[in-house]
């Protein structure tokens, strides 16, 4: 099987709206990334459209994990949303930091708590643990605690970031979901612009 067949091959037998949706997702996937990057606020919109799309697409194909995390994208877009918007004397409360002790306690317990809720849904569920889907299990902790960390303007959540992107790539172009597996590449690249941007402005400030 040649390349360009493993990653088409799923799209012959699946239907145009699903395509089109995937293509859509991949869209405003890219541009939340990118928006994130500049520590543009236009990223949880933009990403709360994406998330609620490939939210749908993984429970056409029973990808539990993947399904619920994306739910918890789009609720916690919401959150930063808020959190990026907040002002105090006219300033940002939000601006770029790293993580302090506390913080790096408790972005342990998330990714910890995250992975066993994830576990427990497959189990309760009956899906199949197969490889993928531990490896799953574990990115969904990395993305949930990523996920919060950015809501915090917290430096180190691209690093979280660029792990789980990294582990997701072959990981979506397995389960035949070729787009987003580019995606997840372009992702890639962003988080590692990203995080040397936020950290050239929070040596700045």
């Amino acid at each position: 099987m040649s390349i360009i067949d493993f990653f088409l091959g799923p799209y012959l037998e699946r239907s145009t709206g699903l395509i089109l949706l995937e293509l859509l997702a991949f869209v405003f996937g890219v541009w939340s990334v990118w928006m994130a990057k500049k520590a543009n606020i236009w990223v949880y919109p933009t990403g709360i459209i994406g998330t609620t799309i490939t939210m749908y697409l993984f429970f056409t194909d029973r990808l539990l994990g993947d399904m619920l995390m994306n739910a918890y994208y789009s609720l916690m877009s919401i959150y930063g949303w808020w959190e990026w918007s907040r002002q105090k004397d006219g300033k940002k409360v939000r601006q770029i930091t790293t993580m302090n002790h506390k913080e790096k306690g408790i972005g342990l317990a998330l990714v910890l708590t995250t992975m066993m809720v994830t576990y427990m849904v497959y189990r309760f569920t009956n899906t199949n643990m197969d490889t993928s889907n531990v490896i799953d299990i574990f990115t969904s902790g990395v993305f949930f605690t990523a996920m919060w960390l950015m809501a915090r303007k917290k430096l180190e959540s691209w690093i979280l970031w660029i792990s789980a992107d990294l582990i997701t790539i072959p990981l979506y172009a397995y389960r035949g979901w070729g787009m987003l597996s580019l995606q997840y590449l372009i992702f890639t690249i962003l988080a590692f612009q990203g995080y040397y941007a936020w950290k050239e402005s929070l040596h700045k400030s």
